[in-house]
């Protein structure tokens, strides 16, 4: 009997602690799905503040951008050459001999045609004298004879040697003041004698120095080559702007020449470009950097070059605002072709036209599609 009853109690207390196991395992579930729903509530939200700062941060990809409009535009070959003039020469004596008189001095202003020095003339103006006067004896020879001929008396022999004679004196006459008109020494043109090397009394002769340098700063011009490839851009009268570094100084000149041969050791041409020296500041031998203006296009449409990208394809494109309101619009990206480029502007032939709005700034941070803000 008691073994009985010891069997019954135990069954009672298995089942008891079963009973209890089961009732925590529903509570631990119940508390675990509230923390799951919980925990999902939280997600959504979490989701939706994502979503919504998402799209704030879209709306506000700030950019800048630039209407495009119809313009003027030049395309520049960029090249150095060095100022000079036809007009930079040294002074030299044609004949040697001692300088008996300088009537000039550095710095000093002259006329074309200005006596600037005499060289001795060793004696030749006495043997001028002597021959003037035997030209005029001849002279009057020739003349009887000739009036004794008109009247049919003497030979027409004698008539001939005395205005051979006249004829022959005359010529040693030109001769001999020709050789005496080397003793002087004149200015060639106009202009400022630059430096003067020798002194009164000094004995000259033509040397590698010379007696002075006469220089002209009227007509200066600019001397330099221009590679091959652009034969046939050029034409006399192309404008130029002209920038002298030494002097900051910055004009337009025109190009007044075009060499006919090319250089076979670079491969080019020479041409001249004039330049105003109405301010006198120009020298021969300054450096001028030069734009020669090869191409110029009126009504056409231009960006700044760096703001053409290149795709996977090779295809040159930029962006541009569609649906643009006063603020705000959408990237779109257009394809375009391309022409000249100079002064950090490019040409485009053809993808946009005037009115458009490309993006300047910032269009390396977007793609087709992004709100845009400006």
């Amino acid at each position: 009997m008691k073994k009985l009853l010891f069997i019954i109690a135990t069954t009672l207390i298995i089942i008891g602690c079963s009973k209890n196991a089961d009732a925590e395992k529903v509570s631990k579930i119940k508390e675990l799905k509230e923390k799951r729903t919980k925990i999902q509530s939280e997600l959504m939200k979490i989701d939706e503040e994502l979503a919504t700062l998402e799209v704030k941060k879209e709306i506000e990809t700030l950019v800048a951008v630039q209407t495009v409009k119809d313009t003027i535009f030049s395309h520049y070959i960029d090249i150095q050459g060095n100022i000079t003039t036809k007009e930079n020469i040294l002074i030299q004596p044609e004949m040697p001999g001692t300088l008996v008189a300088l009537n000039v001095k550095a710095g000093q202003h002259v006329s074309k045609g200005q006596v600037l020095a005499r060289v001795d003339d060793a004696g030749m103006s006495q043997q001028l004298a002597s021959i003037e006067n035997q030209a005029a004896l001849a002279k009057t020879a020739y003349e009887r004879q000739k009036n004794l001929w008109d009247q049919k008396i003497g030979s027409e022999i004698q008539y001939l040697q005395a205005q051979t004679q006249m004829i022959s004196a005359q010529k040693s006459v030109m001769q001999m003041k020709a050789q005496l008109g080397k003793t002087v020494i004149k200015a060639p043109f106009s202009g400022v004698i630059d430096e003067v090397f020798v002194e009164r009394g000094q004995v000259v002769a033509a040397n590698p120095q010379g007696l002075m340098r006469i220089v002209n700063l009227s007509d200066m011009y600019v001397q330099t080559s221009i590679p091959e490839s652009y034969v046939g851009k050029l034409k006399i009268g192309s404008i130029v702007n002209v920038l002298i570094p030494s002097i900051g100084k910055n004009s337009i000149g025109k190009v007044r020449q075009i060499g006919s041969n090319i250089n076979p050791t670079n491969r080019s041409f020479g041409i001249e470009v004039s330049v105003p020296n109405n301010d006198n500041l120009l020298r021969p031998n300054q450096v001028a950097k030069l734009q020669i203006v090869d191409y110029t296009k009126s009504n056409a449409i231009v960006v700044p070059t760096n703001i053409i990208q290149e795709d996977g394809e090779k295809n040159k494109f930029v962006f541009i605002v569609d649906q643009a309101t006063k603020k705000t619009g959408i990237a779109k990206k257009v394809v375009v072709k391309i022409g000249q480029s100079g002064n950090n502007v490019t040409e485009i032939l053809a993808g946009i036209s005037a009115n458009d709005i490309i993006i300047v700034e910032g269009m390396n941070t977007i793609s087709e599609g992004m709100k845009l803000n400006f």
